[in-house]
């Protein structure tokens, strides 16, 4: 396997298609926000010099964004890595402009194509894409891996700064745990291609970092619950383990310690389908 060459650029960069690895450039669209950091990153997957035939996650309901995702792709496909708005906002309009049918894990967000089946081959010209169910950040997240090491569109699983809220109840914290180490066995070197922030150089090595994050939250949350009993609710554990974090931002790390409590307690959501 050849290792794809990353082309390090300034992030962010509202309106520039710029180019990240031979096949992925991506088009940043300007919605920043405490959840979309920079803003959401739609890619563009093509040939060198051939205009885009598969677009992942057009972004928000944001027209300006999505003229130019069509004017500079030629999309006979558009995926999405998971139903959230700001990823998935565009996606009828982006349709309508190119005609190219929508397909998501979540049959709710497919328009004139099927669901997307874990560890199918999708093909779209010279483009060629492996899903990977990755449930936890939502149940319906997947992650898209290009050949050869040539990265893998992590969507929300894996972002490019900082760490991902387990969206409970829609998500699970024991799935993230299991996608996060099916992501750590991946080849050294694999290009980050996130939803948000910018692109990293070795997924594998982010996702075992991500693992040491998440059981490091998991010792605080239990030794919260020695102090304030088995019965804490999350705010409790919010106001006494995220006493740094700007009370701004509480309300997120709120829906993780849900997440992380209905771990501890056994509850776990059926996965999708």
């Amino acid at each position: 396997m050849t290792v794809a060459s990353v082309v390090v650029a300034t992030h962010p960069a509202y309106g520039v298609l710029r180019p990240v690895t031979e096949l992925a450039s991506v088009l940043l669209a300007d919605n920043p926000g405490p959840m979309t950091l920079d803003g959401t990153n739609t890619w563009l997957l093509g040939r060198p010099g051939e205009r885009a035939t598969v677009v992942v996650d057009p972004g928000p309901d944001d027209e300006d964004h999505l003229r130019r995702v069509a004017g500079l792709s030629r999309p006979a496909l558009i995926v999405i890595t998971h139903g959230h708005r700001d990823h998935t906002g565009g996606a009828r309009l982006l349709h309508e402009l190119t005609g190219a049918p929508v397909r998501a894990a979540d049959p709710a967000q497919c328009i004139g194509g099927p669901p997307l089946r874990p560890a199918e081959v999708i093909a779209s010209g010279d483009t060629e894409l492996r899903v990977l169910a990755t449930p936890g950040h939502t149940m319906d997240s997947v992650c898209l891996v290009l050949p050869d090491t040539g990265g893998v569109l992590t969507g929300d699983t894996v972002l490019g700064r900082g760490t991902t809220v387990i969206m409970h109840p829609e998500g699970s914290l024991g799935a993230y745990l299991s996608s996060l180490r099916g992501l750590a066995e991946l080849p050294a070197g694999t290009p980050v291609l996130p939803g948000h922030g910018p692109d990293l150089r070795d997924l594998a090595g982010t996702a075992r970092r991500y693992l040491a994050h998440r059981e490091e939250r998991l010792d605080q949350i239990r030794r919260a619950l020695a102090t304030l009993g088995d019965d804490a609710t999350p705010r409790q554990v919010v106001e006494l383990v995220y006493q740094d974090v700007d009370r701004a931002l509480w309300w997120a790390a709120e829906v993780s310690v849900g997440a992380q409590l209905a771990y501890l307690r056994g509850a776990t959501p059926e996965r999708l389908g």
